[in-house]
């Protein structure tokens, strides 16, 4: 099973949240990712659905429990470059 980014749409492009990808990769339930980094189940969801978009100190708290850099979790693309010829 291929599990998808999800995508936040934003002013200047989307946010790509790939949290869920990387908790599978961990066998982390929400609740369990939640706890390591200090916030509630609900916020995990949320932010995994695009439904809100994480501050700077949780998204560098996620990055940091999967040993990752925070673009490789979260990660603004811009559809205007990428629709354009080089």
């Amino acid at each position: 099973m291929r599990l998808k980014t999800r995508l936040i749409t934003m002013p200047n492009g989307e946010l790509n949240n790939r949290i869920r990808v990387y908790r599978a990769e961990h066998r982390l339930s929400q609740t369990e990712l939640a706890h390591l980094i200090g916030v509630s189940r609900k916020t995990i969801s949320t932010i995994e659905v695009g439904r809100f978009v994480p501050s700077t100190v949780i998204a560098l708290k996620i990055a940091r429990q999967f040993d990752v850099p925070v673009e490789e979790i979260f990660s603004l693309s811009d559809p205007q470059t990428e629709n354009t010829n080089d």
